[in-house]
């Protein structure tokens, strides 16, 4: 018998723990582009003074650093954490991931994992919708998509088609998260012949290839 398999990764560009699952997620991207599907929780959407969580989010960050490895660095901690008057909103990033997936959800995961990198490696301010728009003009030009930083900018300040849409999907993602009993993010869900699997956190952190192993056996016991 056949195993059918397709994936939902519950996120938000702003968590910390889901760029802790990165190297796993560009695994299931190259594995399973597609049959996996991002479903943003809007868990950080809607403005608040960063300086409000910046203290527990350096030792959050530093704790998902010293336990998984991903880094993140001094540039972020200055640049981002404690910018005056620095705002701490996921919304422009989730609005421009659905932009992008309106050409092919195969640059989602990729933006995902680019704006990560722009915000903990390289300390840019991803609040920013022109920032966001130039991270996902270049995740576009990497897989031949022709779109424009300028472009992309005027869609997510003015865009209301785009930002209906964002919502309605953030929505359909925290209904989806209540059915099926799921807190936090991330997390992944493998719809196995149909039916759900929760995927154990621990197999999100620990690389691809244990990721992989743990999807294998699932699909072996189902």
């Amino acid at each position: 018998m056949t195993t059918e398999i397709e994936l939902h990764y519950f996120f938000d560009p702003f968590c910390g723990w889901c760029y802790a699952s990165a190297p796993a997620l560009a695994g299931l991207a190259d594995q399973f582009s597609d049959r996996l599907r991002m479903l943003p929780s809007g868990l950080f959407i809607g403005a608040r003074p960063i300086s409000s969580i910046s203290d527990h989010a350096w030792r959050n960050d530093q704790r998902i650093q010293a336990l998984t490895g991903q880094r993140f660095s001094k540039e972020y901690h200055q640049n981002v954490l404690l910018a005056p008057n620095g705002v701490f909103d996921s919304g422009p990033a989730t609005l421009a991931l659905t932009a992008l997936g309106e050409h092919s959800t195969q640059l989602e995961p990729r933006f995902l994992h680019a704006i990560q990198i722009a915000r903990y490696v390289e300390g840019r301010d991803t609040t920013d919708i022109q920032e966001v728009a130039m991270v996902a003009a270049k995740v576009a030009a990497e897989h031949d998509v022709e779109l424009t930083a300028e472009v992309l900018a005027e869609r997510l300040r003015n865009d209301s088609d785009l930002r209906e849409r964002t919502l309605e999907r953030v929505e359909e993602t925290q209904r989806q998260m209540n059915i099926l009993g799921i807190r936090g993010v991330p997390q992944l869900v493998a719809l196995i012949n149909g039916n759900a699997h929760i995927v154990s956190g621990e197999a999100l952190y620990q690389g691809p290839a244990y990721l992989a192993a743990a999807l294998d056996e699932l699909c072996a016991a189902a």
